[in-house]
């Protein structure tokens, strides 16, 4: 499972459900082209996403009702509302476990480390974490590993390295050591942190032990051209590492695109702090900053994965928190000199492909102003309640916290017309 976070609210009339026949203050500056699937268009600037949508599924009837970033990131990563709707909590241990969390707790893996990754994380709002990326109530122990910037650098976790004078022998060494002053400790039972801490260390000997999960996060063993294919930037490389760890056995990747939601009022020359948060000058913004290198990589990591016949049996979920509104508009209150658009969840646009999810379909409509839906909306939820069972979980089923209160695992279900 490939889950592609669009951080920011992603345009749908700017991506997978333009409106070329509304009024110009609600189709905006972009035309839309026809794709591989006829009859079903998208975004001038997404060619290459286009020559691949016969692989995709669009559902362009999504919907709920929170309206900003941290709690509507907090509603896509967990499946669930935060219980302060429309706001910008932090994160707090007593939220609700990100995916990976569950999906560790109900069924951990033996073919990986870690049972889930994120990647080019965590996800800010804008400069802050949004909540529901941890492990929540179940604890740090069920958390994902984070990665941030993994295209620096031809390794993605540079202490993975053989360090120089720390043969095997003396590593052993330190981890006997370590575990006989923890076995005389009266303590660490009793001591969260220290417990948390003990995890990390078995996890990371774990990571050291063996190649196989060195060379997993090893970009460098990549071809340069399917490198340069991806992308080489944050983004685009951590799609192609996410191709990787499914490889090694990751059962569950996170990939955030971008890290910000909205880096370009700070960095407006780099790309890389590129949201989709685009609430004034969102045509400049996604046809120089935004589309070009999504259009690149997101196609890449599909034909990548069909190619190697992995996309059989990796669902591949491309999904923001929310959309953004079906009128073009100058906002004052935002940095910028041209019209955006603003937050609107009550109708959205995500794509599915993978794992018996029908190829070159479209599932869902909005209104002619793409203002609402106007057939069944799905919500994150069932989104969750689709992920998990692709996973082979049910998800009408539940797990039990740290202190056994049972937890429904989601409260969606399934998309089932995605499989036709």
């Amino acid at each position: 499972m490939i889950f592609v976070f669009a951080s920011g609210g992603q345009s749908q009339f700017e991506t997978w459900d333009p409106k070329p026949d509304a009024p110009l203050d609600v189709r905006g500056e972009f035309k839309a082209i026809s794709t591989a699937t006829p009859g079903v268009n998208i975004c001038e600037h997404m060619p290459r996403v286009a020559r691949v949508i016969d692989r995709l599924t669009i559902i362009r009837s999504m919907s709920h009702e929170d309206l900003d970033h941290g709690s509507a990131a907090y509603l896509a990563l967990t499946g669930r509302y935060h219980q302060r709707r429309s706001s910008n909590p932090p994160p707090s241990s007593n939220d609700l476990p990100t995916y990976g969390a569950v999906l560790k707790r109900v069924r951990p893996t033996k073919r990986f480390v870690y049972d889930a990754v994120h990647l080019n994380g965590p996800a800010l709002v804008p400069t802050i974490p949004a909540p529901g990326q941890n492990g929540g109530i179940l604890g740090r122990e069920y958390e994902p590993l984070v990665l941030g910037d993994v295209a620096r650098q031809s390794i993605a976790i540079p202490g993975l390295d053989p360090q120089i004078g720390v043969p095997t022998v003396r590593l052993d060494g330190r981890r006997r050591l370590k575990e006989a002053i923890e076995k005389h400790s009266r303590t660490l039972g009793n001591n969260r942190r220290a417990l948390d801490m003990d995890h990390l260390y078995r996890q990371s000997y774990e990571m050291l032990s063996s190649p196989r999960f060195h060379d997993a996060f090893d970009l460098g063993a990549e071809p340069p051209k399917l490198r340069d294919r991806y992308g080489r930037h944050r983004s685009g490389q951590a799609c192609l590492l996410a191709r990787r760890l499914v490889e090694a056995g990751v059962p569950l990747i996170t990939v955030i695109w971008n890290h910000s939601n909205r880096g370009q009022d700070l960095t407006p020359n780099d790309t890389d702090q590129y949201g989709w948060d685009t609430h004034n000058d969102i045509f400049h913004a996604m046809k120089v900053h935004l589309l070009p290198r999504f259009d690149a990589s997101f196609s890449a990591l599909i034909e990548d994965l069909d190619e190697r016949g992995l996309l059989n049996e990796t669902l591949v979920v491309c999904m923001g928190e929310f959309g953004r509104a079906p009128r073009v508009a100058l906002e004052r209150n935002f940095a910028g000199k041209s019209p955006g658009r603003k937050h609107w969840a009550s109708v959205y646009s995500i794509v599915m492909a993978g794992a018996g999810v029908q190829r070159g379909a479209v599932v869902g409509a909005s209104d002619r102003l793409g203002a609402s839906p106007v057939t069944e909306r799905y919500g994150p939820w069932d989104v969750a309640a689709t992920m998990f069972s692709a996973l082979g979980i049910d998800p009408t089923s539940h797990y039990d916290d740290s202190l056994q209160r049972p937890m429904p695992i989601t409260i969606g279900r399934p998309i089932a017309p995605i499989y036709g």
